[in-house]
């Protein structure tokens, strides 16, 4: 018995492995609910720490991107001019193209006729605005004594004030008078050579623009990596273009129209330099709600200066307020139309960002590149809610 060997049953081999697979470890046991809380719960709050990073960095892009805008502003503000006067001109570049002329030849004939206006415009306001400058310091001397019945009152009433808050009357000092203002044409005239550097890199972009914008625009799409993503691209591309071309064009020809219309009503009422005031007008009326108040407070200061009766001296400044108005509320809307129209506060926001960032330049390019903006946000994909909040 003790040399026989145990034989192996057919059967066992088939015990042995149930039984190794019986002592595999066991599933790990579901979770509780609480502790499915705390795991969700960790979820959130990791989120949460994201969430806050995001927009952490988001808050320092922007503080970035604000500070390089404002320290680099010598060099952005004449590209956003120069773009802006490309887009408003390519439609008559590129009409030229379907009739057989080059770009550079169309482009070149219409820069010329921009250098030509440019040069009329000076020469004809260069001198009543010298005039103007020359005059400024003597002109406010003489304008403080017509006031003499309005302010004479107030300074009554407050001395008055004075009297009941001291116990005591405040006579003016004896020979005082009003400061006179020291002003020199010379400190204008000495920033000449940066004006002039400024425009004529403006003028030599905006023909490059006109030349080859379009090269520009075929070399960025070239750069999509699909035939469907090239497709679509163009399409967003040329729209954008045409909207912002038709939008710049037609905010041009409004202000023109404008000031001419200024021009017209200052000759009749034979206010001195209509022409000076028009252009004002016109410029100024690229700043919404601002520039009529700032062109209606200069109108109501030349009248006052230029006529002594009351109702003379008025009649400017009421008939640009009537005129602003009936543009401002009738004409602009119809001709831009609903979807090129922006919100009031949006515009006043817009007014004080740039023109804290860029000062007077910053201040006349706000609305168009607000409205610019609103155009490409309403075409391009997740930026739908910028043109829904600054609309209408």
């Amino acid at each position: 018995m003790t040399g026989i060997e145990p034989t192996a049953l057919p059967g066992d081999a088939a015990v042995a492995g149930t039984t190794r697979e019986t002592s595999a470890p066991p599933p790990p046991a579901a979770l509780t609910p609480n502790q499915i809380k705390q795991a969700a719960h960790g979820v959130h709050r990791l989120r949460g720490h994201l969430r806050a990073i995001r927009m952490t960095l988001n808050a320092m892009l922007i503080l970035a991107l604000v500070y390089t805008i404002t320290l680099v502003k010598a060099l952005i503000i004449p590209l956003v001019l120069a773009a802006f006067i490309g887009l408003a001109l390519n439609p008559i570049v590129a009409r030229g193209t379907r009739h057989h002329i080059p770009r550079w030849l169309g482009a070149s004939a219409l820069m010329i006729f921009l250098i030509a206006g440019i040069v009329t415009g000076i020469s004809l306001l260069a001198e009543p605005a010298t005039t103007w400058l020359h005059s400024a310091p003597s002109t406010i001397r003489s304008f403080i004594p017509k006031l003499e019945h309005i302010t004479r009152p107030l300074e009554a009433a407050g001395r008055a004030t004075q009297t009941l808050v001291n116990g005591h009357p405040v006579r003016p000092e004896a020979g005082q008078s009003p400061s006179d203002v020291a002003f020199s044409v010379w400190d204008v005239l000495a920033n000449a050579p940066k004006v002039l550097a400024a425009v004529l890199t403006v003028l030599l972009l905006v023909y490059f623009f006109l030349v080859y914008g379009d090269l520009i625009l075929r070399r960025l799409v070239e750069i999509a990596p699909s035939f469907g993503y090239k497709r679509h691209a163009v399409t967003i591309v040329r729209g954008i273009q045409t909207e912002v071309s038709r939008y710049i064009l037609t905010t041009v020809v409004i202000n023109a129209s404008l000031g001419a219309l200024t021009a017209g009503m200052l000759f009749l009422l034979h206010v001195p330099d209509p022409l000076l005031w028009g252009t004002v007008a016109a410029f100024a009326n690229f700043i919404p709600y601002v520039g009529a108040i700032v062109t209606t407070t200069t109108l109501l200061l030349v009248g006052l200066v230029h006529f002594n009766d009351v109702t003379n001296a008025l009649l400017p400044a009421l008939c640009f307020a009537g005129i602003t108005a009936f543009e401002g509320n009738l004409i602009t809307p119809m001709i831009l139309g609903r979807r090129m129209r922006v919100s009031p506060i949006a515009i006043l926001i817009w007014l004080l960002i740039w023109g804290w960032l860029w000062g007077v330049p910053g201040a006349l390019l706000a609305v168009p590149m607000l409205t610019s903006f609103k155009l490409i946000a309403e075409r391009v994909r997740g930026w739908e809610w910028f043109a829904r909040m600054v609309q209408r």
